[in-house]
């Protein structure tokens, strides 16, 4: 028979979670009051006169921005897969030479600071001719996912069944075919884990952005959401709208991808 779990834990859980989602809630409160409102005192807790000006202000200036951060973030998903899964193929199951080097190098680079990494950026990107474009945003922000997803790769592929890739080899398979028709459809988990994470760092990005593609035509949402900001006035309930709406597509993919990150993440840490 199960303990209960005590009354005051659950007390606890909920006072924590309300804190933790209250900025959550205040943005939203903030994206439905009136401008003439937001300068009450005290603040409102909830809004009286709810109104969706913000929210119109949102789909008639920041649609462009959010196809833009759209495209960003796919570009980075599918660049990042098709980069890291080889990579982690190798890596756990080819034997390659110098692999726990190359694995404690990629360890070394996420901690470089995204800050440096832009400014290294900039100055190549300058003679590339990459400044100010949709490609350049997407190449920046895969060094920040290509690393992460090497390492997952790895800790995942290394736990596969070798006795399954030794006998597709017996059979005829070459690597290639291995990796594509064995070792790939039993990663869904680590893949669905990388295109994630790597979305969501694409999707949320702002220093990439505001150092490699400031004076683009197409600008990402983290960007464009500046044009609500003037010398004289803020659209605040325009600024928290924006916020709402970028923050849609990211709460949809982890709710449902929630249990395949869950496996991705874990995968490769107990072995038999």
């Amino acid at each position: 028979m199960t303990a209960r779990r005590p009354w005051w834990k659950t007390i606890l859980g909920l006072v924590l979670t309300a804190l933790m989602l209250f900025p959550v809630y205040w943005m939203l409160n903030v994206s439905l009051t009136r401008t003439g409102d937001l300068r009450s005192s005290p603040p409102q807790l909830f809004p009286t006169e709810p109104t969706l000006e913000g929210y119109a202000a949102v789909f008639d200036q920041q649609l462009p921005a959010l196809g833009t951060s759209l495209v960003i973030a796919l570009g980075c998903v599918l660049l990042t897969v098709v980069i890291a899964a080889p990579a982690g193929y190798a890596i756990a199951l080819l034997n390659l030479r110098g692999g726990r080097t190359l694995n404690f190098v990629l360890l070394v680079a996420q901690m470089l600071p995204a800050v440096v990494m832009a400014m290294g950026f900039y100055a190549v990107y300058v003679r590339l001719g990459l400044l100010n474009t949709v490609w350049g945003l997407i190449l920046a922000d895969s060094t920040i996912a290509v690393p992460f997803a090497v390492l997952l790769f790895t800790a995942f592929m290394s736990g596969l069944p070798r006795e399954l890739l030794q006998a597709a080899a017996i059979d005829g398979a070459n690597v290639w075919r291995v990796f594509v028709s064995i070792v790939l459809p039993m990663s869904r988990n680590s893949i669905l884990t990388v295109s994630l994470f790597a979305f969501l760092w694409a999707w949320s990005d702002f220093i990439f952005a505001s150092t490699l593609s400031r004076n683009a035509d197409f600008i990402p949402i983290t960007l464009s959401i500046y044009s609500f900001i003037g010398n004289n006035t803020t659209q605040w309930n325009a600024i928290m709208a924006t916020a709402v709406v970028a923050s849609i597509p990211a709460a949809v993919l982890l709710v449902f991808a929630q249990r395949y990150v869950a496996a991705g993440v874990t995968a490769g840490a107990v072995k038999d």
